[in-house]
């Protein structure tokens, strides 16, 4: 049998060294570019990339799918202060995000095939990107020999919900739908029979509440795809805090293609011990030096599966 334990995570904010103050719009303050004593910039704190490593080794996947990576510099330089030969295989590209968060991939296989899709623009404003970072595509050879497999990964983080869940909405669904297209395009009309995983943050949850629906229900209920994290029990599906309204919701996702996850019978993980103590609804141990509300490895928790790809 050949395993591939495979992980998602929203790294928040590996940056190389500033990130933007609140209330300061991105596109504006970089223009000028990078003007290092201005006060539009925090440097970031070295104790959440260590308690970031600490998470992501005890994870010890096999492929790490990241969100909120700045650039593939930075996260090489992560990699070789916290991470070590663990991952000698990276894929990033420089997307679409102002505030220069990407998407990128660490991995122990090789990676043969990467594939950018944030040219897409937004069918309702043809002058903006569809993507808000990208939607990265890339193929991993797992195992060796005969059994050597190719599982493709698209590698997401959608429109935030920050100006409100009904406002970002349309942005959401829009990529959702591409997303699924994009996945057929290259699979044909029944993708779920090939060997590939959507993943990523696509913040959003699946509850339908007075704030409106779920802009990701298609692709996450897709019949070509499975939730997996639906395997849990529902009080442990959670991947996500947030300390405003108090709320603990599954913002993260890997969907394997039917035929990995109808192979596939382990249930996921959800790492939750690089979480700040402020999200209490987690009694679990924490990582070393972990704060109330800072430091913390994110505030979204990894995602694991051991999937059979044989």
């Amino acid at each position: 049998m050949t395993v591939l334990r495979l992980a998602t995570f929203n790294v928040e904010n590996l940056f190389a060294r500033w990130r933007f103050k609140d209330h300061v719009n991105p596109a504006d303050a970089n223009k000028r570019g990078w003007l290092v004593d201005q006060t539009r910039f925090d440097e970031l704190g070295q104790e959440d990339k260590a308690i970031t490593g600490a998470a992501l080794r005890e994870v010890g996947a096999d492929v790490l799918a990241l969100q909120e990576v700045e650039n593939v510099d930075t996260l090489k330089h992560f990699r070789a202060l916290s991470l070590g030969a663990a991952y000698p295989y990276v894929a990033g590209v420089d997307g679409n995000d102002p505030r220069l968060i990407d998407v990128a991939v660490l991995s122990r296989f090789p990676i043969t095939h990467i594939r950018s899709h944030q040219h897409f623009l937004d069918p309702s404003s043809p002058t903006t990107a569809l993507f808000s970072r990208d939607c990265l595509e890339v193929d991993v050879e797992v195992g060796a020999g005969d059994r050597k497999k190719t599982v493709t990964l698209f590698v997401n983080h959608f429109k935030s919900m920050s100006e409100g869940r009904l406002k970002t909405r349309e942005k959401r669904l829009q990529q959702a739908t591409k997303v699924m297209e994009l996945v057929t395009e290259r699979f044909g009309r029944t993708p779920g029979d090939h060997p590939f995983v959507v993943l990523g943050d696509f913040n959003d949850y699946m509850e339908t509440n007075e704030e409106g629906s779920p802009a990701i229900a298609d692709l996450v209920g897709w019949d070509q795809v499975e939730n997996v994290v639906t395997r849990l029990p529902s009080d442990e599906q959670w991947t996500h805090y947030w300390a405003a309204q108090e709320e603990y919701r599954q913002l993260d996702y890997l969907l394997p293609s039917a035929s990995l996850a109808a192979a596939t019978t382990t249930v996921p993980e959800i790492f939750r011990k690089g979480l700040p103590l402020r999200a209490a609804k987690y009694m679990g141990p924490r990582l070393f030096g972990v704060g109330t509300d800072k430091p913390k490895a994110s505030d979204h928790c990894p995602v694991v599966l051991e999937i059979d790809v044989t």
